[in-house]
């Protein structure tokens, strides 16, 4: 695991940019798309980056997550908001980007869907993701298996909370979720995970310096062998090893690269 603390949001951002453009550049990539705020600094940077020459076309994309009884065309469908905030400004095939069915019949069924097609598709290159402020990554919420596949969730009463602002009410925000489980995220082949913010910083620190346990979810990352945690300022208040991680990612040879 790999942690960058960095002045800003915006070097966050940049920095994120960087290691994704660096994989589609490689050729056909699989990118793990997450929502909320933490995210938008990056796509809108990638968003700036393809307008002058940074292509997807050969890529495509898989969400995290989806809201139970959202129907697609919702504005706060993670489909849409996807659409909203990067995907509809750059040049993904029609069909290259891959949500979950909020309104499927039979959720079980539809996670199940969702799993093979993430391994048809060869499995997730690199795997955005933001860090709720209990630690949950995805939807997967306190005392998730560390073990576990896509399927539904129900939220706390915190993360509710968290999302009301995206909704006219907190009544509003759905009460289930699907979500990639941890056991599917940590199989992707590198993990990027950003925090922003001091609400975010005890998380962080849970996540990276804590024990590997069910009560912050996060802390899983710590078992993938190709994890960057990228943090401003504010989000790394409480690391302990802070000098450190300053001191060796200062002194990174250029050849090792993320």
């Amino acid at each position: 695991m790999e942690i960058i603390v960095l002045p800003d949001p915006d070097a966050v951002a940049r920095t994120a940019a960087d290691i994704i453009e660096e994989r589609v550049r490689r050729g056909p990539s699989v990118l793990g798309l997450a929502t909320g705020s933490t995210p938008l600094g990056t796509y809108r940077e990638l968003i700036e980056r393809h307008r002058h020459g940074l292509s997807f076309a050969e890529a495509q994309a898989f969400l995290l997550d989806e809201y139970v009884g959202l129907p697609a065309a919702h504005p706060e469908s993670y489909r849409s908001v996807i659409r909203r905030e990067f995907a509809g400004h750059v040049d993904f095939a029609a069909d290259a980007v891959h949500g979950l069915d909020g309104e499927a019949a039979d959720p079980a069924a539809e996670a199940a869907r969702y799993e093979a097609s993430i391994a048809a598709a060869g499995g997730v290159d690199v795997q955005l993701l933001g860090i709720g402020t209990d630690g949950h990554i995805g939807f997967n919420e306190p005392m998730s298996s560390l073990a576990s596949r896509t399927r539904i969730k129900t939220l706390t009463e915190q993360t509710r909370r968290d999302n009301a602002r995206f909704f006219a009410s907190p009544d509003e925000v759905p009460e289930h979720v699907l979500t990639q489980g941890l056991g599917t995220i940590l199989e992707a082949r590198h993990l990027l995970l950003l925090g922003l913010g001091e609400a975010k910083a005890a998380a962080v620190a849970a996540a990276v310096e804590g024990p590997v346990a069910a009560i912050c979810p996060a802390s899983a990352l710590q078992l993938h062998p190709h994890v960057t945690v990228l943090v401003d300022a504010a989000a790394a208040a409480e690391l302990a090893h802070t000098e450190y991680y300053q001191y060796t990612y200062g002194r990174k040879p250029a050849w090792q690269g993320f």
